[in-house]
C-alpha cells in the first residue's frame, strides 16, 4: 500500500482528477469500485457528487474505510478515512473554493449543492 509521503503519490494528490475508490457496500459487506473525480483544496481531499442520493455515500457513513486508486500520473493505492462533511458553511465553503467545480458551482447554484450534493473528507495516514 502506499504512504502519502511517497513522490509519486503526492504528485498524484497534488494533480490528478480522476481516480477509482473502493468502499465497503453498507448492505452486502463486498467491496465496491468506482471511478469518480477527487478534489485537493488546501492539501485537503474530497469527493462530491452532483445534487441527489449515492451508494458510495451511503457506504462510507457505515463504514467510513475508503481506498484511492490512483490511475492518472501513478498507479497505487492509498487506504484512508472519510469524514462526512455536514455542516452547511463547510459545504458551501468547499464549493465555491474546489476550482474543478467552478464551471458546475456558482453563487446562483451553490446553495442546490450545499442542500443536495454529498461531501467527504478523506483523511490519510501518515
Amino acid at each position: 500500500m502506499a504512504s502519502t509521503s511517497d513522490s509519486g503519490v503526492a504528485e498524484a494528490l497534488a494533480n490528478d482528477l480522476v481516480i477509482d475508490i473502493t468502499t465497503i457496500g453498507r448492505s452486502s459487506g463486498e467491496a465496491k469500485r468506482l471511478e469518480i473525480w477527487f478534489h485537493n483544496v488546501d492539501d485537503r481531499y474530497y469527493i462530491t457528487g452532483r445534487p441527489g442520493p449515492r451508494s458510495w455515500y451511503a457506504n462510507v457513513l457505515a463504514n467510513p474505510a475508503i481506498t484511492f486508486h490512483f490511475k492518472e500520473s501513478i498507479e497505487a493505492d492509498l487506504d484512508g478515512t472519510a469524514r462526512a462533511v455536514t455542516d452547511a458553511a463547510e459545504k458551501r465553503a468547499f464549493f465555491l473554493t474546489a476550482g474543478k467545480l467552478s464551471e458546475y458551482i456558482n453563487e446562483d447554484n451553490v446553495q442546490e449543492w450545499v442542500d443536495g450534493s454529498p461531501l467527504i473528507e478523506v483523511v490519510f495516514a501518515q
